[in-house]
């Protein structure tokens, strides 16, 4: 898939703050929104921290962009994210009315697109794959490092 540079260098950002949650012992997610090319949210994976399932990195990022606009509509922002979004997590990119989704990883056993493919609102642009390889490759060697207990 060809993403243009400017997609790759904001998924880069999402990448740093997955190595971030991974750092912390989360799930190596991490969320970037972006308004007229400047990031105004950035956030990764606080499900163990916060003791909350509905942490996710795009929830985080969800908020907090909401907050630095003073709305809660995201129709002029891109959110980048590591990993295909759960259905939770497309809901909320749902209500957000978001006008564009970038995502890296493909997630087979949980992502929307699998459970429920029309859960973004119908104008939201995707933009799936990403720096898919790399996003992969950080989700795989978190398990195996969890799975050999090191």
């Amino acid at each position: 898939m060809d993403s243009s540079d400017t997609d790759q260098r904001f998924m880069r950002l999402a990448l740093a703050e997955a190595e971030e949650a991974a750092r912390q012992g989360e799930i190596p997610v991490g969320a970037v929104v972006v308004a007229r090319g400047q990031v105004i949210a950035r956030a990764h994976n606080l499900t163990e921290r916060l003791t909350d399932v509905t942490a996710h990195a795009e929830m985080q990022a969800i908020t907090a962009a909401a907050t630095a606009l003073g709305g809660k509509y995201l129709t002029d922002c891109t959110l980048y994210v590591t990993l295909e979004p759960c259905v939770m997590c497309a809901g909320a990119i749902g209500w957000s009315q978001l006008g564009r989704l970038v995502y890296g990883a493909s997630d087979e056993k949980r992502g929307y697109t699998r459970f429920a493919p029309r859960a973004l609102h119908p104008r939201t642009e995707v933009c799936a794959g990403v720096l898919a390889a790399e996003s992969t490759s950080l989700v795989q060697q978190f398990f195996k490092k969890k799975r050999s207990g090191t």
